[in-house]
């Protein structure tokens, strides 16, 4: 699997800095309308995996419709159809628009009804951008990586970080779910169809351990392009989608470099960042929150593909938090049905235990699974 992870062409687009808690609420989801099926060659489900894996991208624009249903409780401010907030993704529809012109240049608008929110990437520049708030944080240089995998949950498919780790297009999608291609997963052709206005194979991945919640991944693939066009991701048992990304307009030819130009609108508040010394400061900070102790782990991952958790501890996840914020966050926790391993909860898509001893279990698995995990004295994280 390391040659399709690895591969820019699925990986393009910037990924937000600022990490948030995940958080959502409940919108009905809708599979975004497509044409007939189009009468297409027949490819094996292993043709379409080498597709994939030798597709070339030069350049790309166009706009990209998100539609997610997770399940989650509404949180005010963090949710909502066409907010332009990133932590929004997690709910309801939204409207990105997105370029890309080679592995240095790419840049994801996500379009709001109150403004919009930009992350933009230009060789050694990366800028974030809020219209709402006026504020923009620029990043130069290249960020040192965690040796732990940086953001998000390294192995877990569908299990990230932060809502605004969730994927802003098809080939993010799509790169999540062939990490998990391994055989632990069923791997079959589907219908074709027709994506913005283009030709498609389709390809399903289903995990074969029943402890996952993910049911199938549905990705449709270009038929002339052999990339990402859609992608799906429908929990087990059901047949319509939790969280679908797709494209609505597409074009392959290269941006005007312009596109990736950012000069911040006159009143707004820009805070110049290093992502080197960022990263620096969080190891200090986490260091020295555990009393110098750096060979202690702080958190782990338990597990492979489809049924990995992620487990850390509640303490490491409050650094910076004040005091307030902690206690509404414990209080939240303790409004939590109680299970046998903990407080719980549990969505369409993600399951999460808190433990008596301060842990938390996060994956895309069944209640069952998670306490099995916190049994498991490799999740002891002492």
């Amino acid at each position: 699997m390391s040659n399709f992870t690895s591969r820019p062409v699925l990986r393009w687009a910037v990924p937000a800095a600022a990490a948030v808690a995940v958080v959502g609420a409940g919108v009905a989801a809708k599979t975004l309308a497509v044409a007939a099926e189009p009468d297409l060659p027949p490819r094996t489900a292993a043709q379409l995996l080498v597709d994939l894996q030798t597709a070339r991208l030069d350049g790309l624009s166009g706009t990209v419709v998100e539609r997610a249903d997770l399940g989650l409780p509404a949180i005010p401010l963090l949710t909502g159809d066409q907010s332009a907030k990133l932590t929004s993704l997690v709910s309801g529809k939204h409207t990105l628009r997105v370029w890309y012109s080679g592995p240095d240049k790419g840049r994801v608008s996500l379009l709001g009804t109150q403004g919009q929110s930009d992350v933009i990437h230009n060789g050694n520049d990366t800028w974030i951008w809020d219209s709402q708030t006026k504020e923009a944080q620029h990043f130069t240089g290249q960020p040192e990586k965690d040796k732990t995998g940086g953001p998000g949950v390294p192995g877990v498919p569908g299990v990230l970080a932060s809502p605004s780790d969730l994927p802003k297009s098809p080939q993010e999608a799509a790169d999540l779910a062939l990490k998990a291609i391994d055989p632990t997963t069923q791997v079959t052709t589907g219908n074709s169809a027709k994506i913005a206005g283009r030709n498609a194979y389709e390809l399903i991945l289903r995990p074969r351990d029943t402890s996952s919640l993910v049911g199938e991944v549905r990705l449709a693939i270009d038929a002339q392009q052999k990339l990402p066009l859609r992608v799906q991701v429908l929990p087990r048992g059901t047949a319509n989608p939790a969280f679908e990304v797709a494209f609505t307009q597409v074009s392959f030819a290269r941006p005007d470099d312009a596109e990736f130009t950012f000069n911040p609108p006159a009143g707004t508040k820009v805070t110049e960042q290093d992502p080197a010394k960022t990263h620096q400061e969080q190891q200090d900070k986490a260091q020295q929150h555990n009393g110098g102790a750096a060979d202690k782990p702080k958190s782990t991952v338990i597990g492979t593909g489809w049924t990995s958790v992620l487990v850390l501890r509640t303490s490491d996840g409050a650094q910076g938090a004040s005091a307030e914020e902690q206690k509404k966050a414990q209080d939240a926790i303790a409004q939590l049905p109680q299970g046998s391993g903990g407080r719980t909860f549990n969505s369409k898509l993600v399951s999460v235990l808190f433990t008596g001893d301060g842990r938390v279990l996060i994956g895309s698995v069944t209640p069952e699974r998670l306490t099995q995990v916190a049994a498991d004295p490799a999740a002891a994280l002492k």
